[in-house]
């Protein structure tokens, strides 16, 4: 199970405890781990943990630019995290709640990337568009959604990249 963050909507500890299992491993940060109540496994940025074949690195995500109030982001740099999980030769991004920063343009080799772009606590639509051009995956699926219409995200992807959208509907 991987959270990135400590927020309900990331780190739900009735969810996750009904997903886990007696051989189950928590990848969280360590105040989701509080949360829980539950032994995880805590990764900074840069670190990776190895399951397998699975390799799952942390990675950063944060907000510089969407605050609760001013100087205070929804996502502080060094509280979540999001992942990169390689396994059969595949990597897949998860971007966490976070804005279009500076660290997505150094990921290489994307396969596919959840992207945040609903705006007011991540990226709005044309900026993940704009981060999911920098990262180049070979497809993307945006998250973080609400009540936004994923629409635009997609027809902003699709007109300046090669990289192909999926829209999920709740239950995909």
């Amino acid at each position: 199970v991987l959270s990135t963050h400590h927020h309900d909507d990331h780190c739900k500890p009735e969810k996750v405890k009904q997903a886990a299992g007696d051989k189950t491993v928590i990848l969280a940060p360590p105040e989701c781990g509080k949360k829980l109540g539950l032994p995880v496994k805590s990764l900074k940025p840069g670190e990776k943990a190895t399951f397998g074949d699975i390799t799952v690195e942390a990675v950063e995500a944060y907000n510089y630019k969407r605050f609760r109030s001013p100087g205070n982001p929804f996502h502080p740099r060094g509280i979540g995290v999001g992942y990169l999980v390689r396994a059969e030769g595949k990597t897949v991004y998860h971007a966490g709640d976070t804005d279009f920063i500076e660290e997505m343009k150094k990921l290489k080799g994307v396969d596919l990337a959840l992207v945040p772009s609903g705006g007011t606590y991540t990226m709005d639509a044309p900026e993940a568009a704009e981060a999911t051009a920098a990262i180049g995956p070979k497809q993307a699926v945006p998250m973080h959604i609400w009540d936004k219409d994923p629409a635009e995200y997609k027809r902003l992807v699709e007109a300046t990249s090669k990289t192909k959208v999926t829209i999920m509907k709740p239950g995909d």
